[in-house]
């Protein structure tokens, strides 16, 4: 089988192993490919592994012996599902490989608002500590997490996963979903979007994105959340109208937005969240810690050796 991967860099600058895909056959390895060169790249092969290249319908025609299209992500939207379905093309993604990074990255947003810690120790370095009258000082205000209010607007793996972390720091946790569960329930009270809006301090997005989600963070559902609260969005930046944000944090209706996603990535230079006040971004690395992406690489070599046996797992368009 020739297996072709089109931008593998991202998830293996060189700290990982190709080799699982080498012993499932011919494996040619691209960093990155622009969209002019990705035909021509997969040529003949059967396989092709993406994590961001985009598979159309015209490809896939252009591409008669491709038969697999292994996505090293959970969102898939960069393929044609459909057309390959019609093809008969198998798409996987790879469904829960990031969990545990991603809550992690959640509090290392919500710490950051709260602690500072960075801006504090660069102040110390530059020799404000030194030069203080006062034994400690500091420059932005220290909040507490216990006793706050969390709420989790979607409540599957990772919305769970951060709930249990919130509790541990002795928050309470509102959850909202369409599907409440028994092991939900354990961990949070499901409200209403809007109950949960008004009663969070702290609002954390873990939702897909479909048409009925997408902006549905707008001036309408910011104007129903607490002054003063602060945003965390790790899921999908589409989620969020980023003006409407942006003009509530530069208000002060929203406190602080913690983001690892944006709407169009990479970031364009005109997006008003760049500009606007107490906004941390960070250039969606959530997912990326070694730990995570080695079990992305081995979910990805174990759905392309099930798809070669006649078992395929994690198929996204059946």
């Amino acid at each position: 089988m020739k297996i072709v991967i089109l931008d593998g860099y991202t998830e293996n600058p060189g700290d990982l192993s190709w080799e699982g895909f080498e012993q499932l056959g011919e494996l040619t390895v691209y960093d990155r490919t622009e969209p002019g060169e990705i035909v021509s790249r997969i040529g003949d092969a059967e396989a092709v592994i993406i994590n961001k290249c985009p598979i159309t319908a015209a490809t896939m025609d252009a591409c008669p012996e491709l038969r697999y299209v292994g996505v090293l992500a959970t969102g898939y939207n960069v393929v044609d599902v459909a057309a390959a379905k019609e093809r008969h093309i198998a798409v996987t993604n790879i469904p829960t490989y990031g969990t545990t990074a991603v809550a992690q990255m959640v509090f290392a947003h919500l710490l950051a608002i709260c602690q500072h810690v960075e801006a504090h120790s660069q102040a110390v370095h530059e020799g404000e500590w030194n030069r203080n009258p006062d034994w400690c000082f500091w420059n932005y205000p220290l909040v507490e997490l216990a006793g706050k209010t969390m709420g989790i607007v979607g409540f599957g793996r990772i919305g769970q996963t951060v709930a249990g972390i919130a509790r541990a720091l002795g928050m309470n946790v509102l959850a909202y979903d369409h599907h409440e569960t028994e092991t939900g329930r354990a961990l949070a009270q499901y409200v209403s979007l809007e109950e949960l809006l008004s009663r969070s301090d702290v609002v954390s997005m873990h939702c897909p994105l479909f048409p009925e989600t997408e902006r549905m963070i707008n001036r309408e559902t910011i104007a129903r959340m607490k002054d003063g609260v602060y945003f965390i969005n790790t899921s999908r930046g589409q989620l969020v109208d980023e003006q409407a944000l942006a003009d509530a944090l530069n208000s002060g209706k929203v406190a602080h937005a913690g983001l690892d996603v944006v709407y169009t990535e990479p970031i364009r230079t005109d997006n008003p969240l760049l500009k606007a006040r107490n906004c941390f971004i960070t250039p969606h690395i959530a997912w990326a810690p070694k730990e995570s992406r080695k079990r992305l690489m081995d979910i990805a070599v174990d759905n392309l050796a099930k798809f070669a046996a006649g078992t395929p797992v994690n198929v996204v368009n059946r």
